[in-house]
């Protein structure tokens, strides 16, 4: 194992993993990927080799372990200097506030929309409560792109921490449709979906094999 090592789900569905991988391939950062499959009888076995959290991702750093995905994050900017994260401090207060919104909210959004990478044109019943988050959403996107447009592609301008955040929804937005986002954020959408970075995972993503029952919704009976 090298030292520094991504511990990862499946490419097509661990939205949570794909975070940390696309910022640390940003910055940059050189590091060792080890894929556990989700939701099989070894899965509780296999991650605890690397956290009693029983989830992925993991960061194993030497001796160091860091096993959730926004501090890992913050680990990953810190390693590569600080810039993960937008320089001026007001800048970067509000990209982690998006950031942080993102990790801990639109629960509809996740239940309705789960991350399905090689997933096309699904459909699900649009609720008034998946309506709100991709209204909220849809808002956060165009207003930093509104804000920070002038300074690059990305939701302040160069890619940082939020931009990792808010990835796997665009993969969402990919499988479901973009009903109920403005043009700026359709826009924004197309350009994370259209990053040469990430375009590595998605290839893992679509070579897997694997199917996880409960994140394929919205998918055409037999």
């Amino acid at each position: 194992m090298s030292k520094l090592t991504l511990v990862v789900g499946n490419y097509n569905y661990s939205s949570w993993s794909l975070r940390p991988w696309a910022l640390m391939r940003h910055l940059g950062l050189a590091f060792g990927e080890h894929r556990i499959v989700l939701d099989t009888p070894s899965f509780a076995a296999d991650v605890a080799r690397y956290s009693a959290a029983g989830k992925v991702p993991v960061l194993v750093d030497g001796e160091l372990v860091v096993w959730e995905s926004i501090a890992i994050l913050e680990y990953a900017s810190e390693l590569a200097g600080g810039r993960g994260w937008p320089e001026p401090r007001a800048v970067r207060a509000e990209a982690r506030a998006v950031a942080a919104e993102m990790h801990g909210g639109f629960a509809a959004l996740r239940a309705a929309y789960p991350m399905n990478i090689r997933a096309r044109e699904r459909r699900v019943p649009m609720t008034a409560e998946l309506a709100a988050a991709i209204a909220r959403i849809d808002a956060l996107l165009s207003g930093c792109r509104r804000r920070y447009g002038a300074g690059g592609p990305w939701l302040f301008g160069s890619y940082s921490a939020a931009d990792a955040m808010y990835l796997p929804v665009a993969f969402r937005f990919q499988s479901y449709g973009t009903t109920g986002l403005g043009s700026e954020s359709r826009a924004y959408v197309a350009t994370a979906l259209a990053d040469p970075v990430i375009a590595p995972w998605v290839q893992a993503a679509l070579a897997e094999k694997e199917t996880v029952a409960h994140d394929e919704a919205g998918a055409a009976g037999p």
